[in-house]
């Protein structure tokens, strides 16, 4: 069934529910193209100012996409956890979740128990003065240049909620977004959710390639995220070197908003080296969802000073400020030096997981990457039969799928909870994997 068919409507609102509505069931699919407006107005007796004003409602909610002198088409929509991970069958070894390891990180219903809460109000100080100084000790690696340009620290809501109202303050709906490609799934979905368009920077060992990100601000993107270590999926890790090169690039775009997203910057295994340096607009975004747990949705948000106030002001009239009880609870954690240590610990067990497996494959002439983080990033000829094969073997990991737009096939594995014994069984089953799917491709 043609698009036209299945969009109705004499309103604005009537026909934008009707795209909606028509995607929801399944007969409109993603980067599926609409009718023009001229076209659709033609067809449903209306007005091209009511369908333009439809399209309009629909890009501000991320449901379409559209450019200048471009066709309109279905946005692609955010994609369930669940579904993006998959059924992990009973007796399978889950390598998929991308998650840190549970016996890592502190007891936090023994903190909770300890915590001795006072009663918080309406026009108390939204940011605790014992957490503003642990975020001031978490960006103390910072080069001097950026400690010095930045605005005050914002506590939000996890790595992902402080990209968001960065990208908020300063993009809006049909801008362009450079993100990396492979990526992080959550930024796409961010991206796109937001009505804005994705446009891929590959990205290597060392992280985003200088001339792809020179090909992708021709463009004129409005922003560009980028993981400055334990990149997922790939473990890329920026160094001075490369570093440079991008600030070079960035150069001849000024007015380009540099987010670095740092998500795992204590346990990363990596230096941080930064790309804002010297940037008019820029915003690094750090959490303790690696480190304390996932639930805790804490996290730290440097950046100019004009986009630290955007983000002050929209976070104070819309949520207010992250609930004090997790900013005490961080607090109190952060506070304990057996968690101190704990951490610094678990960033070495990380780093000797991640790269006894990169080196079991390496044994097996497997090419993977893994330079940092939680996960070794693995190209497989076709990602559903690798991944079936691997789980069929007792191993479930992640097809590579989400994290692409146009980047090869690959499968990601998740280290974090790799045990001692696992890494070489794993690689062989990986291997075995592997020349099989390459006989099947040769023959």
């Amino acid at each position: 069934m043609a698009a036209e068919d299945v969009i109705a409507g004499r309103t604005s609102r009537a026909i934008a529910d009707s795209v909606e509505a028509a995607i929801e069931a399944g007969r409109l699919a993603e980067s599926e193209p609409l009718p023009s407006v001229r076209g659709l107005a033609a067809r449903l007796g209306v007005s091209p100012t009511t369908v333009s004003a439809a399209y309009r409602d629909l890009r501000l909610r991320g449901v379409v996409t559209s450019e200048a002198g471009r066709v309109t088409r279905v946005g692609v929509r955010p994609v369930s956890r669940a579904q993006q991970y998959g059924p992990v069958g009973p007796g399978v070894r889950d390598l998929s979740d991308g998650n840190p390891d549970p016996e890592l990180l502190p007891d936090v219903a023994a903190a909770l128990r300890e915590l001795e809460l006072p009663r918080f109000l309406y026009g108390a100080p939204s940011v605790l003065p014992e957490l503003a100084e642990i975020a001031t000790e978490q960006f103390g690696d910072l080069p001097g240049w950026l400690r010095t340009n930045a605005g005050p620290v914002a506590v939000v809501g996890g790595a992902m909620d402080g990209v968001e109202r960065v990208l908020a303050s300063r993009a809006r709906p049909n801008d362009r977004v450079a993100v990396e490609d492979p990526g992080y799934p959550g930024v796409l979905e961010l991206v796109r959710s937001m009505g804005m368009v994705p446009v891929g920077v590959a990205v290597d060992d060392a992280g985003p390639v200088p001339s792809s990100l020179a090909a992708a601000l021709a463009g004129g993107p409005v922003a560009f995220v980028v993981t400055p270590r334990a990149q997922n999926p790939t473990g890329a890790a920026v160094d001075g070197g490369r570093a440079r090169e991008l600030r070079t690039v960035l150069d001849d775009h000024p007015d380009v908003l540099v987010v670095e997203d740092d998500h795992a910057s204590l346990i990363a295994g990596a230096r941080y080296v930064s790309v804002c340096v010297g940037r008019r607009s820029w915003a690094i975004v750090r959490t303790t969802s690696k480190v304390l747990g996932p639930d805790l949705r804490t996290g730290f948000l440097l950046a100019d000073p004009r986009t630290a106030r955007r983000v002050a002001e929209r976070q104070l009239v819309g949520a207010g400020w992250v609930s004090h009880l997790l900013q005490h609870l961080v607090v109190r954690l952060w506070s304990d030096d057996d968690v101190r240590t704990g951490v610094r610990l678990a960033g070495d067990l990380y780093r000797a997981r991640r790269e006894s497996l990169l080196s079991r494959l390496a044994e097996r002439g497997i090419a993977a990457r893994g330079r940092s983080g939680l996960n070794v990033w693995v190209p497989v000829p076709h990602e559903v039969p690798v991944v079936q094969a691997l789980q069929s073997r007792g191993w479930a990991v992640r097809a590579g799928e989400p994290h692409r737009t146009h980047s090869e096939p690959f499968v990601r594995i998740t280290t974090a909870t790799l045990r001692s014994g696992e890494a070489d069984r794993l690689a062989a089953d990986l291997a075995a994997v592997l020349g099989r799917s390459r006989r099947t491709r040769l023959a």
